[in-house]
């Protein structure tokens, strides 16, 4: 039996691997990632330019320095960087590849999760675990969100989902129409430009975009005159605090906020052109992401005419492209629709607990990680506003605090317990104040966050950061027991049946 099973060899999985290598070497855990590489969503997606949108010092892992000197990377150097981030810390014998896991159940007799698996050869494995780390993200992997698209099958061209992206696509001297207006779209469309023959963004409303260089200067320098630990460092605390800063002033002074990015815009591509049609949106920032361009790559080309951005609503696909409602019909040899992606909860996984099915959209998250009622299974969710590794980070150093603390209590099991006074809290959306289509069509599977901490999900690094350094295992909330105590025998089903108002 595995003290830790994780679930996912991407970013969060990879963090969770290697903090248990650093703080826990005495424990035995396992990763199963059902692809055949490590790397997650860096495996996955393949569309021209795929690069980061964050910087790479709070991308990149607390324990690993990024030394590359583009601070907004591309794909294929991330992937490099999680593949040397397995290598160094020896994690790479512990991962079992081509394992989906599609069932979990925890049995509160042995206090142990046992999990089933299908393997490469279609196989059922079953492995049990005494702690359960989902790191699997929180989007399908086997299908991107594609809209039902009116008349698409008159349509004599070739449509591509970027999570699907062909590796043999020729779109040399083709008209290219990318639907959507997100990162996605943004990095797709000035990586296409220099062999197509046209480029067209169709977006049905606009996003806020800020421009930023794809090398930090700070960074570099910093990485010229000190060890490189000092330099990634000090380079990750200044943006963590940048990040920190401007978001907050975004919510807290949203006209301010806007002003200075349309202007920025402004500013690249000319006081002629139609920013109000093209590049205000109609919401204030941060109400959902913003769109990072590095080195103004995407409005250098539209300001060069290579591209262009066409604000409307699509009527129907045609036989030769797209027709607007406006009547404008966009010709395209290709269409890629850059629509965005599906939500899953935990990698689509069943939980049972002692083979009764949860319902974990019923359940409290507890500090944004573990959930009311259940033991023993933690989950990682990155930030919204920040880099999603400073998330996986917190996690993975509290699962192996979690660790030490059960063996210090002589725990087999750690659950997070509604206080009495708590059992009529009003249950909210997992993620407040942000709301992209992919969050509207989807979060209504997750668990809820509640009204005051420690089920509130605080989307603030600085703060989780400093609950995760207290002394949290004290907080009268986590309970620590053995199995077959009498207590968790009396509540276990009890703890099924809890629903949240």
């Amino acid at each position: 039996m595995l003290d830790v099973l994780i679930v996912g060899a991407g970013i969060s999985g990879i963090s969770a691997a290697c903090h248990l290598e650093k703080r826990c070497a005495n424990k035995r855990y396992a990763v199963l990632e059902g692809r055949n590489n490590v790397g997650g969503t860096w495996d996955l997606f393949r569309y021209p330019g795929i690069r980061s949108d964050s910087d790479m010092h709070t991308f990149g892992f607390s324990f690993k320095p990024w030394t590359n000197p583009k601070s907004i990377s591309d794909g294929e150097s991330i992937r490099d960087y999680l593949k040397e981030a397995v290598a160094e810390y020896g994690v790479k014998d512990k991962i079992r590849f081509g394992h989906k896991v599609v069932s979990a159940n925890w049995d509160s007799t042995r206090d142990v999760w046992s999990v089933t698996a299908t393997n490469a050869a279609g196989e059922m494995v079953e492995i049990e675990t005494r702690v359960l780390f989902m790191c699997s993200g929180y989007y399908n992997y086997a299908e991107g969100y594609t809209p039902d698209y009116p008349g698409l099958g008159d349509f004599k061209g070739q449509l591509i989902h970027p999570q699907k992206w062909p590796e043999d696509l020729d779109y040399s001297g083709k008209k290219v129409a990318v639907i959507g207006s997100g990162a996605t779209a943004v990095t797709i469309v000035p990586n296409m430009v220099d062999k197509a023959a046209q480029v067209t963004m169709i977006q049905r409303s606009p996003t806020y975009m800020f421009s930023r260089p794809a090398k930090d200067a700070v960074a570099n320098f910093l990485g010229s005159v000190l060890p490189s630990k000092w330099a990634y460092a000090l380079t990750r605390w200044k943006n963590i605090y940048f990040q920190n800063a401007t978001y907050k002033g975004a919510r807290n002074k949203p006209e301010k906020t806007k002003k200075l990015l349309l202007d920025s815009v402004r500013k690249s591509l000319g006081d002629d052109y139609d920013i109000d049609t093209h590049f205000t949106p109609r919401y204030n920032p941060w109400e959902e992401r913003l769109c990072l361009i590095p080195d103004d790559d995407f409005l250098s080309a539209v300001k060069s005419g290579a591209a262009e951005v066409v604000t409307d609503t699509i009527d129907k696909f045609v036989e030769n492209g797209v027709l607007m409602s406006s009547g404008r019909l966009i010709e395209a040899d290709i269409v890629v629709s850059a629509t965005g992606l599906n939500m899953q909860f935990m990698g689509g996984v069943e939980f049972f607990l002692d083979e009764v099915k949860l319902d974990l959209s019923k359940r409290f998250y507890y500090q944004g990680m573990m959930f009311s009622g259940v033991p023993n299974l933690i989950q990682t969710f990155g930030y919204i506003n920040a880099s999603w590794t400073l998330r996986a980070d917190l996690n993975s150093v509290f699962v192996c605090d979690l660790l030490q603390e059960m063996d210090r209590k002589d725990a087999s099991h750690c659950v997070p317990e509604l206080r009495p006074e708590e059992a009529s809290m009003v249950p909210r959306p997992t993620i407040s104040g942000f709301n992209p289509g992919y969050m509207q069509r989807g979060i209504h599977e997750f668990p809820k966050q509640g009204e005051h901490a420690p089920w509130h999900n605080t989307q603030d690094y600085l703060l989780d950061r400093k609950i995760l350094k207290s002394n949290i295992f004290s907080d009268g909330v986590l309970h620590f027991g053995q199995a077959n105590c009498e207590e968790l025998a009396n509540k276990a089903q009890e703890i099924q049946e809890t629903k949240v108002a």
